[in-house]
């Protein structure tokens, strides 16, 4: 009995074209260019999914600094007082302190000097 492997090839085409959805030019219409495009952005999304936890640090990083300088203290004074201090919050939730609770961000600024000496 032949083989038609029409359906099967037709449904990986359809699936890569569907993914290249939305790319300039023939990139999103013609199978060849469309599964390169898709390659790279593939690799792309891959390397900024890990870049992305970087950033984000970063981020968090500077908004600490700033917060800490306004109460006369550096990011790494501060860091290293709380760690004296026993305080285990993270970055992304100083972070968050110091920008939408600034009483408590204060406190634990607090703390950190105290155990500064």
């Amino acid at each position: 009995m032949r083989v038609r492997k029409a359906v099967a090839s037709r449904k990986r085409r359809k699936r890569i074209l569907k993914q290249a959805k939305g790319f300039w030019g023939n990139r999103s219409t013609n199978l060849r260019r469309a599964k390169e495009t898709l390659m790279r952005a593939w690799a792309f999304a891959y390397r900024d999914r890990k870049n992305k936890k970087r950033t984000f640090r970063r981020l968090w990083i500077i908004r600490i600094n700033a917060a800490v300088r306004a109460h006369g203290l550096s990011y790494s004074k501060f860091i290293n007082g709380l760690k004296k201090a026993g305080v285990e919050l993270d970055r992304k939730v100083l972070a968050d302190l110091a920008v939408r609770d600034a009483n408590s961000f204060s406190k634990v600024v607090d703390t950190a000097k105290a155990s500064l000496g």
